[in-house]
């Protein structure tokens, strides 16, 4: 067996190998194939076979064969990122399914005994998941730690064991939830197992944009980190809020002067506490309007006081 470690990327793997195709290839059909723990990557229909969404499909790994679900086709630039595209081999059969459930009863005995190398070795990494390839040519245990991992003697221990390919791959906390899958605090599938392929990131400052409450519990996902969904409306956000006064600003209005109390973009008005109490709404046609007569101006800005939970909202942020 064959060593070699990845010190970049706290990768140990046994050996590397792929497959080339020309840029003509490419251009054949390509489609993505998902495995165990949300994973999925792009495979090419070189052989022109039959194939249907939802069919479970044996296809090339690295070295080897793996065992996948045909999600749907790939689009252009999916495959772009791949400079070695790998194929489908053929379709799935009652052995395969057999052959599958099989390989998840090892992985849950695997997971179990690598617990025990953790332990023995007093190793501080916490262990996710573990996949079999499909043809047991290759096992990958995946796992958490804050500081990088000498395992060396883990894997000469679990190579010994399974005699077989080892590979420790550390993935950061929001892969974990990605591979562990759940629900979101909406009552929907986490994103990032669903659909989110690539995850950007996020920061509190996109929180504050929205005029979210910064309270970490409600904007926090299963991961522990900020929400990915706080990404998805910020460019109309980022478009639109420029053409409102900030919230809690000093103001001078055509009936006395106040403060912004709330701003609505969805209704598209703002609200406005003025000194004698009384409450100002204007839309935010009546406000452009204000602003071209000169009837409405921001006076001083809210100053920018942090708020209790910055500090634990900080270190949400990824």
């Amino acid at each position: 067996m064959r060593s070699d470690m990845n010190h970049s990327n706290q990768t140990f793997e046994n050996e590397n190998t792929g497959f080339s195709e020309s840029p003509r290839e490419k251009t054949t059909d390509a489609y993505i194939v998902g495995f165990k723990g949300n994973r999925r990557d792009c495979y090419l229909n070189s052989s022109a076979l039959h194939v249907n969404i939802g069919d479970y499909m044996v296809v090339q790994a690295e070295r080897g064969e793996d065992y996948g679900l045909l999600l749907r086709k790939a689009c252009g630039t999916e495959c772009i990122k791949r400079p070695e595209m790998l194929r489908i081999l053929r379709q799935g059969s009652d052995f395969d399914l057999d052959r599958l459930a099989f390989n998840r009863q090892k992985e849950s005995e695997t997971f179990q005994e690598c617990q025990k190398f953790v332990a023995k070795h007093r190793l501080k990494m916490k262990l996710v998941d573990v996949e079999y390839q499909f043809d047991c040519n290759k096992i990958t245990i995946f796992f958490t730690a804050e500081k990088r991992v000498d395992f060396r003697e883990l894997v000469k221990d679990l190579a010994a064991t399974y005699r077989t390919r080892i590979e420790l791959r550390q993935i950061g906390v929001r892969d974990e939830a990605k591979r562990l899958d759940g629900f979101g605090i909406c009552g929907q599938r986490q994103c990032c197992s669903n659909w989110l392929g690539d995850f950007c990131t996020i920061t509190t400052q996109m929180a504050r944009s929205q005029n979210l409450a910064l309270n970490p519990q409600k904007l926090s996902g299963n991961c522990g980190r900020l929400l990915c969904c706080l990404k998805y409306e910020m460019n109309f956000y980022e478009e639109v809020s420029p053409q409102y006064p900030p919230l809690g600003a000093r103001c001078a209005t055509k009936n006395g002067q106040g403060q912004i109390r709330k701003v609505d973009i969805f209704k598209e008005q703002i609200s406005v506490i003025l000194e004698d109490g009384s409450e100002l709404i204007m839309s935010l046609a009546e406000l452009k309007r204000a602003r071209n007569r000169g009837q409405f101006k921001v006076l001083e800005s809210p100053a920018q006081q942090a708020d209790y939970g910055d500090r634990e909202l900080d270190e949400l942020q990824g």
